[in-house]
């Protein structure tokens, strides 16, 4: 095992901490690839001959330094491949390193349910499904004719090849992606879409609040819903226009909502994230001329010196759009 995937348990607020942990990564090998908002790929092979010690045994020091230096516990995933140290991230728990065995990695994988597979979602797992096809072990074994009739052609050879073991991802070095994210939870399963929009706006709000105190627009808002049955649906969207505009935010927000055609759905929590952040001078704008539009940005800036003076909650969430 050289490859690992550490997910840091971190509030969704506070992926602010996730340059440092990279950091700490860092000081055991430079191929580190950041997996935001919580997590990380680490290529330990150097390290592995360096230290002396393999990839579990460097993850137990990992966790050590990440609790001592940073107050955070992890979970981790190790295996001799990106995509195979994923999926044992899955099974993994803080505490406890989950680990593939080189020599046992279709044994491994034969049992798992085929959306274990990073990149499977939804509704490629139900299209397999329908056809008996419910684990990795089913589709390792399956005619790939029969898999490129389902899903495609290369989806097909690719999902087999992933399910027979063969890894062919590598760690890229990056950066931390160039987002933020905020979360809604509910005190109980959810069901009256008005509460669901309210949380929406507040989340956009603070996204919103946060851009502008970075100087930052975003490209892309991306609405997570996470439901009673630990399920979850994620829907993204490509704004206008780059923008760090609550109101713009919210009207994303709840576009994606009413979309997903939620009926007495029994939510958990929501989510949104700001994605493809860029410096706000950098940013072009589609010149407006109209006053409430205008208001409303100079009401954003009021509330913004509020926030800045007397704290983030000086402003009550939900007051500033509608």
């Amino acid at each position: 095992m050289t490859i690992l995937c550490v997910r840091f348990q971190l509030p969704p607020t506070h992926e602010a901490a996730l340059p440092g942990l990279l950091g700490l990564l860092e000081d055991f090998t430079p191929v580190v690839q950041a997996l935001p908002p919580d997590a990380a790929l680490a290529d330990l092979r150097g390290a592995e001959r360096y230290f002396g010690r393999d990839a579990v045994e460097l993850a137990s020091v990992i966790r050590v330094r990440a609790l001592a230096h940073h107050g955070v516990d992890c979970s981790i995933g190790a295996g001799p491949g990106p995509m195979l140290a994923r999926v044992a991230l899955g099974e993994a728990r803080p505490g406890v390193t989950c680990a593939v065995p080189e020599d046992a990695v279709t044994e491994f994988l034969a049992d798992k349910p085929v959306a274990a597979l990073p990149g499977v979602g939804a509704a490629t797992a139900r299209t397999l499904c329908e056809y008996g096809l419910d684990t990795l072990g089913l589709v390792a074994a399956a005619p790939l004719s029969t898999l490129q009739r389902l899903i495609g052609a290369k989806a097909g050879r690719e999902l087999r090849e992933k399910a027979s073991g063969i890894d062919r991802g590598r760690v890229v070095p990056d950066g931390v992606s160039r987002s933020l994210a905020t979360e809604r939870p509910f005190t109980r399963d959810e069901l009256d879409p008005d509460r669901h929009r309210r949380a929406l706006l507040s989340a956009a709000e603070e996204l919103g609040a946060r851009l502008r105190a970075l100087d930052k627009v975003c490209r892309t808002l991306t609405l997570t819903v996470r439901y009673a049955d630990r399920s979850s649906t994620t829907r993204s969207r490509t704004l206008k226009e780059p923008t760090a505009h609550s109101a713009a935010l919210t009207r994303a927000a709840y576009g994606m909502y009413e979309a997903l055609g939620l009926q007495r759905a029994r939510v958990r929590a929501l989510a949104l994230r700001a994605e493809g952040l860029d410096p706000a001078e950098q940013a072009s704008y589609q010149l407006t001329f109209d006053p409430l539009d205008e208001k409303a940005r100079r009401i954003e800036e009021v509330a913004d010196r509020a926030r800045a003076k007397f704290g983030p909650h000086a402003v009550m969430p939900g007051t500033l759009a509608a």
